[in-house]
């Protein structure tokens, strides 16, 4: 207790530096892999992709995050083993975001599209385990976070499967593709549309107050599709539909339609990304102001300061500036080559997966997510559409971030404890 009342702004101080530092890898590393498909796909630029990212990102962090920041900020380790000791959480956080931070700095520079959850939440369980022992750990929540990394890519991955084939079934497959585009594209608008409101509205809002029933849910999420149904469509009129030299077929034509569902896809992935992933940075932060607000405290429910989202926030951004591209390019053209059509697929499905999670309180991995979707999209083409050497990379990257985010952890909170006491 004395101890957090000494140093307690200087607590809060390292928190918003290592939080940013956080935020940053998200962005350099996620956020990156968020936006891969439609860059890659050449739907839409690396400038527009910032601009949707610093939307969407923060709708979805402040709208739809509060289940998942919940279960970082006290859902992993038990808070009932710290009272003796609040001081212990507070360099365990600390230390989770440094060593979280590091190794997402380190993966990004390889251009390896690992995961924020994997890096944050092996971090907290590697301190809490070395500093406070194993009883410390709620496994049974983390046994449900861990499930959730391997089924999320294999549901993503189905869905894009599933996703593409209709595609292809109803569009490419047609004697007509660039009709059967105009007929069934806004079928996909709504698609787009409802999943993400109906998830947002049922889950996300509750912490803000609006707890919503079922068929209410329900009845707006439809709306909400209806009304990007309706923005899609319009904006579809606008596109020129020349045929081009040796495209008979009017692929290209199909493609632009979809280039153009891929803005709404792009927009659904950044909010779904930040309804999860920024929960990753905001999470433990928000731990360690609580404990200093609440001197001492654990679990105490201390407002988070608006400007802490704002760090969060510009964290992210900043790391998509700076680092982005090289993610970018592993997900996007690095594992299958990506074309509007397969980009939507992939994308939506994986939006898909990760809002539902978001919903359900379950901080599974975007990147998981989303390299299983476009495996998904890929395998939809044959196992020879698919760049094997470069998916063993990735497998290896994820294999080694689990106990490199632990070890980092482990060894930081030792340094803080010696430090502080």
């Amino acid at each position: 207790m004395t101890i957090i009342a000494q140093h307690g702004e200087l607590f809060i101080l390292l928190a918003c530096v290592f939080g940013f530092f956080m935020a940053w890898g998200v962005g350099a590393n996620d956020v990156a892999n968020a936006m891969g498909t439609s860059v890659g796909s050449k739907a839409i630029t690396i400038r527009q992709a910032i601009v949707i990212a610093i939307i969407f990102e923060f709708l979805g962090a402040w709208l739809a995050g509060g289940e998942v920041t919940s279960t970082i900020r006290n859902g992993i380790i038990d808070p009932t083993l710290l009272n003796e000791a609040p001081q212990y959480l507070v360099y365990g956080m600390l230390s989770s975001l440094l060593s979280a931070a590091i190794w997402l700095m380190i993966a990004s520079k390889k251009g390896w599209p690992v995961s924020t959850t994997h890096s944050i939440v092996g971090a907290i369980v590697g301190f809490a385990v070395a500093g406070l022992g194993p009883a410390s750990v709620q496994w049974s929540a983390v046994g449900q976070i861990v499930s959730s990394w391997v089924t999320s890519p294999f549901i993503a991955g189905v869905l894009a499967f599933l996703l593409f084939r209709s595609i292809q079934t109803l569009i490419f497959e047609n004697k007509d593709p660039l009709a059967a585009a105009r007929r069934y594209v806004p079928g996909y608008m709504f698609l787009v549309g409802f999943i993400v409101a109906m998830v947002t509205l049922l889950k996300g809002l509750s912490h803000v107050g609006l707890d919503l029933t079922f068929t209410d849910a329900l009845l707006w999420a439809m709306g909400v599709g209806a009304i990007i149904t309706l923005l899609g469509i319009l904006l579809e009129r606008r596109i020129g539909h020349e045929p081009r030299k040796n495209d008979r077929f009017s692929f290209s034509g199909v493609e632009r339609i979809f280039g153009l569902l891929m803005m709404f896809t792009a927009c659904a992935m950044a909010f779904a990304h930040g309804s999860n992933d920024v929960a990753n940075a905001v999470g433990p932060l928000a731990a360690v102001v609580s404990v200093v607000q609440t001197h001492g405290q654990i679990g105490g429910n201390a407002a988070l300061p608006w400007w802490i989202l704002i760090l969060g926030g510009g964290g992210i951004v900043f790391g998509l500036l700076t680092y982005g591209h090289r993610v970018i390019a592993t997900v996007g053209t690095g594992i299958t080559e990506l074309t509007p059509s397969r980009g939507f697929a992939a994308t939506l499905a994986a939006a898909t997966t990760v809002v539902i999670a978001s919903g359900t309180g379950l901080p599974i991995s975007t990147t998981h997510t989303l390299v299983g979707a476009v495996l998904g999209v890929g395998l939809a083409r044959g196992m020879r559409a698919l760049n094997l050497r470069v998916l063993g990379t990735i497998v290896i990257s994820w294999l080694v971030t689990l106990p490199a985010g632990a070890a980092l952890s482990i060894i930081f909170f030792f340094m803080l404890k010696g430090m502080f006491g």
